[in-house]
């Protein structure tokens, strides 16, 4: 049997393949005739050959299992891809490109005169209580005044079609090597599929994510020495972390493998010797970055890091302190810093958040706990969340008597109706909730992947899309709005 879109059940949706009675929308024509030439199992025989295409090409993810440590899966990945059009991607890009400047000049601030509390546009209490404000970084200023040089801006859009921003990830923001990777198998499965589209490429961000930490380097030199540091084998995101390393010509290395020596000056060790270092693209957490400064039981940093940093002696991506904007409460307020800083109205709006800290907001929230998506500041993966709707009396309750303990920790956001886009399931299609995770790169100039990781939740209703959380993945592609 051909496969049936006739009976798409995407109408309670805004659906970014089909439109109203199912008919395709301009930018998808010809994605829907492909998938409508192929019977069921040929749809089934494609997708299987794509699972078996990340098996060999070991495209994997780590999940904590308790009482089993962690698990290496394949990465999920669905093969019908996501269609977004270039006109419309064109405002996106805009927009994330004024948040991540906002952002950069809020850190800024933050650790050098603090002029956004002083005029009080934003609170001081926040920063009072912000896990990721580091004293350490007080006065430092790196090149160009950028503290996030790799964010991950996560995108949704509701049942209206708008897209909004969901949460900023300015830490160790990951999934842009599964991104890559996406295109890859896609271009596997679908290879028709590229003669009727040319979806703008992705393969050159290894090169600019090289470019970015390379102006970095305290040293004027051709090739400067960059290199990614990596909590090791063990972490979730290991397999990003070597495949990042090795697209960019650079060494992957644990904390023992450099050193910082009596002039401030960070080497790494080689067989043919210590060898200086000029940048460092680190994935591991501030905490455990230098044990002499922050946690002194970690074995994973670099005992001196932070005193090569701050002599000017070695670049490091993202830079220390830069978490103080990866903060969930913080979010709420960057469409006043775009508006301080910037002098501009935001291009992308925020997610309607309550803050609840504010006496009024969170008299609401609690009266509407079931209408609400509730989260801690600085959890992620989807965790220690609560999802009004679906949880119980009891969750509700034990959840409200956290958010009155602990207000500052809190916000609260309506349950919005994600959009779909068409997912395999068995040997049918299927509308799954998505949203998208591109990749800003801040330095000298600031860039936008074009695109980005568009995440699924693969469970039917299901709004959470976190891998660890069961869902998976789909290769993103912006093309002309109209396709003949």
């Amino acid at each position: 049997m051909a496969v049936d879109l006739k009976h798409y059940p995407a109408a309670d949706y805004f659906d970014e393949m089909l439109a109203n009675s199912n008919r395709s929308r301009s930018y998808a024509k010809q994605l829907v005739r492909l998938l409508r030439s192929l019977d069921d199992e040929e749809l089934a025989a494609r997708q299987a050959a794509a699972e078996l295409a990340i098996k060999e090409m070991g495209i994997t993810f780590s999940v904590y299992m308790e009482g089993q440590g962690t698990i290496d899966r394949s990465w999920p990945f669905d093969i019908v891809p996501r269609l977004i059009p270039k006109a419309e991607w064109d405002q996106v890009e805009a927009g994330l490109i004024q948040r991540a400047r906002a952002l950069n000049m809020f850190i800024d601030d933050i650790y050098h005169e603090q002029r956004i509390i002083n005029e009080g546009v934003f609170p001081g209490e926040v920063l009072e209580g912000s896990k990721n404000f580091r004293a350490q970084c007080v006065g430092v200023s790196p090149p160009h005044g950028v503290w996030a040089h790799i964010c991950g801006s996560d995108l949704v859009r509701d049942d209206k079609g708008t897209i909004y921003v969901l949460e900023d990830n300015l830490r160790v923001p990951s999934g842009v090597s599964y991104m890559l990777e996406n295109r890859l198998v896609t271009k596997q499965v679908f290879p028709e599929l590229f003669e009727r589209y040319a979806p703008l490429p992705i393969d050159s961000y290894a090169a600019q994510l090289y470019t970015t930490l390379a102006d970095l380097s305290p040293r004027r030199t051709n090739r400067p020495e960059v290199v990614v540091l990596t909590p090791g084998i063990y972490n979730s995101a290991y397999f990003e972390h070597a495949y990042l390393a090795q697209e960019m010509g650079c060494e992957l290395v644990e904390g023992r493998d450099l050193f910082v020596d009596d002039d401030d000056i960070v080497h790494m060790h080689t067989v043919y010797g210590p060898e200086r270092v000029d940048v460092i693209y680190r994935r591991i957490d501030d905490e455990f970055m230098d044990p002499e400064v922050f946690n002194s039981d970690s074995i994973l940093g670099v005992p001196g890091l932070m005193r090569a940093w701050k002599a000017g002696n070695v670049g490091l991506a993202n830079a220390p302190g830069a978490g103080v904007a990866d903060d969930k409460v913080v979010y709420a307020f960057v469409p006043d810093f775009i508006r301080y800083y910037l002098d501009e109205d935001p291009l992308l709006p925020n997610v309607p958040t309550y803050r609840c800290m504010f006496d009024d907001e969170r008299d609401y929230v609690l009266a509407n706990l079931h209408e609400m998506v509730v989260k801690p500041a600085n959890e992620s993966g989807g965790y220690g969340m609560l999802m009004g709707k679906s949880a119980s009396p009891a969750e509700r309750k034990a959840f409200a008597k956290l958010i009155r303990k602990n207000p500052r920790n809190y916000i609260a956001q309506p349950t919005l109706s994600l959009s779909t886009v068409p997912t395999v399931v068995g040997r049918k299609l299927e509308p799954r909730h998505v949203d998208l995770r591109p990749f800003i790169l801040s330095g000298r100039v600031t860039k936008v992947t074009t695109g980005g990781l568009t995440r699924v939740a693969l469970r039917k209703g299901s709004l959470v899309v976190n891998s660890s959380q069961g869902g998976g993945s789909k290769d993103t592609w912006i093309v002309d709005s109209e396709s003949n």
